[in-house]
């Protein structure tokens, strides 16, 4: 009876070291002066990819590739949007390729980064899965892939592989610590404008803003119970120029109703910069709207 247990944990067991042994190539140490070294992902030849949040404003780098090797390596570009940096280096070897990753619910995934031993591995499994979101600066990231595992800060921008070998993509640190995955045609969609411009163009109204409740006595007449409460307008913005003000009630964009940040940002992709956008709001209890460009939001 014994046996009957044992072999298909034994099974499992290599299975998962296995994959260990061939996910560690793609894996990365990232040393910056002054700073403790960082996770990072050999996404191809010469380029190194991490999460952006974990790393300071540095130009150049020291990479430690997990298969041996160190190479000077410099910043090509990073998107705080999508939480992704990525570097350059000289002479690297070309990664394996691996296929792209599906995520499902409960399956096991490998998640993979450099602790003080080398590479680490972690096993986990996918805790929850939806469709696309928009960050608060304004990335759109094309699963939300949570996992049920913990990740040092210094682990997290390494690879994130199923467990059938694919790549789902690179991790990272959300909101209490809960650990995501960038999606592998999220850091896709953003290397190239990274490699080629040092950043990803996006926009931008220049507002800070909550939620709120709309007061009552306006709901019916605006349609609506809540909104975004204009906290601040930034100095020489697209919606300083529109003479939007602290206070101002955000109801609609374009016509639909923003409740959250997130809404807003939807509204501020890549092809919006430039654009004309309608926005409705109120301003002591008086509804109005204005019309403003896009601006480009700033890099930091």
């Amino acid at each position: 009876m014994a046996d009957i247990v044992q072999d298909p944990l034994a099974r499992l067991s290599e299975a998962l070291a296995e994959r260990a042994s061939f996910a560690r190539h793609l894996v990365a140490g990232i040393s910056a002066q002054g700073n403790r070294r960082r996770s990072g992902t050999l996404w191809r030849k010469d380029v190194i990819v991490a999460s952006e949040q974990t790393f300071p404003d540095v130009s150049d780098v020291e990479v430690t590739l997990a298969d041996g090797g160190v190479f000077a390596a410099r910043l090509a570009g990073r998107d705080p949007g999508t939480n992704v940096v990525a570097f350059r280096l000289d002479g690297s070897p070309d990664p394996v390729p691996l296929t792209v990753g599906e995520p499902r619910l409960g399956s096991l995934v490998l998640a993979f980064g450099i602790d003080d031993g080398g590479v680490s591995v972690r096993l986990g499994v996918v805790h929850s899965l939806g469709p696309f979101w928009h960050s608060r600066a304004g990335g759109r990231i094309d699963r939300r892939i949570a996992l049920d595992i913990a990740l040092p800060r210094r682990e997290e921008g390494g690879p994130v592989l199923d467990a059938g070998g694919g790549l789902l993509g690179i991790s990272t640190l959300g909101a209490r610590g809960r650990v995501l995955v960038i999606p592998t045609v999220t850091v896709e969609a953003v290397l190239e404008p990274l490699l080629s411009q040092g950043r990803v163009e996006r926009g931008w109204l220049g507002l800070a803003i909550q939620p709120v409740l709309v007061p009552e006595a306006m709901q019916a007449e605006t349609g609506q119970s809540r909104g975004l409460i204009i906290m601040v307008v930034s100095k020489d913005s697209p919606a300083a120029r529109a003479n939007l003000h602290a206070g101002d009630i955000l109801l609609t964009i374009a016509g639909e109703s923003v409740t959250t940040p997130a809404a807003v940002a939807q509204h501020l992709g890549l092809d919006s910069v430039g654009k004309p956008l309608e926005l409705r709001l109120i301003r002591a209890d008086t509804p109005f709207s204005v019309t403003l460009t896009v601006g480009t939001r700033p890099s930091r």
